[in-house]
């Protein structure tokens, strides 16, 4: 798996939004600052995860974003999906009979896309958000956050 920069960006903005008090409705330039995000680039991942049901979107002079669950309702897999990322195995990639080094390395292959699968959508929002408050505490460093 290749992680693109879309998948990168569209996991910070998430991020960033699982960040805010209360759920607060974030606009696309205070996130795209934030993280160092084009934010012409980030308005469209926004939206491509507004349709995917992660987050919901308010216009107006006081609108903005803001996620549509809980953090540790959504996973990261669920984020690259949303944006079109894929963590499947090379299509067309056959195992050639009568060749075992083929066989086990097929194999290989699909046991490791089996569980990297299983990796992504295990991993929450909210543990990210815990990972990244913990390595900002070991630093000393206070709540302002850039992924």
């Amino acid at each position: 798996m290749k992680l693109t920069t879309k998948g990168h960006y569209s996991v910070k903005a998430l991020l960033d939004l699982s960040l805010q008090p209360d759920n607060r409705l974030v606009s696309t330039r205070e996130i795209a600052k934030r993280q160092d995000i084009p934010a012409p680039y980030l308005e469209k991942l926004l939206i491509e995860m507004r349709r995917a049901g992660l987050v919901k979107s308010i216009r107006g002079a006081h609108g903005g974003y803001q996620l549509a669950r809980q953090p540790a309702k959504i996973s990261l897999g669920e984020i690259l999906e949303a944006v079109g990322e894929t963590v499947e195995p090379l299509p067309n990639h056959q195992a050639s009979p009568g060749q075992p080094e083929d066989w086990v390395t097929f194999s290989l292959w699909q046991r490791l896309h089996e569980k990297l699968k299983e990796a992504l959508y295990s991993i929450t929002l909210a543990d990210l958000y815990y990972d990244a408050r913990s390595w900002q505490a070991s630093l000393g460093e206070e709540a302002s956050f850039v992924v």
